[in-house]
């Protein structure tokens, strides 16, 4: 299986910036996408940022411009750096990675989720 292991969320006042990172493990045989999903208290979760395996970069329109998302393929690893970041930017953040194992099977894992609060 694939496991995801994210770091780097906490609080941060409003204009300060954070780097999240989300490394995968296991049995890898390749990657499609991998990407950052947000939900707020009582809202859906939404994609935020993802990065593909030919290197598209879709962000939601509401972080275009401060947040830029980049991977090390050879750690598995995404990042999503955030600055500027506002009061509505907090939420908990999903790591999410679309790939095959091992064994070929198509993949979806979701990460246990980091905490991001924008507050003074």
């Amino acid at each position: 299986q694939v496991q995801l292991v994210e770091s780097g969320g906490g609080l941060v006042q409003p204009g300060g910036s954070l780097r999240l990172s989300c490394a995968a493990s296991g049995n890898i045989f390749g990657i499609n996408a991998m990407g950052w999903y947000r939900q707020a208290p009582g809202k859906q979760r939404e994609l935020v940022a993802a990065i593909t395996s030919i290197g598209s970069t879709p962000y939601a329109d509401s972080v275009k411009g401060r947040f830029a998302i980049s991977r090390d393929n050879a750690k598995n690893t995404v990042y999503l750096q955030m600055n500027s970041l506002k009061p509505e930017d907090t939420a908990v953040y999903y790591c999410n990675f679309k790939g095959w194992s091992g064994d070929y099977r198509n993949l979806v894992v979701w990460g246990q989720g980091t905490l991001v609060t924008v507050s003074s």
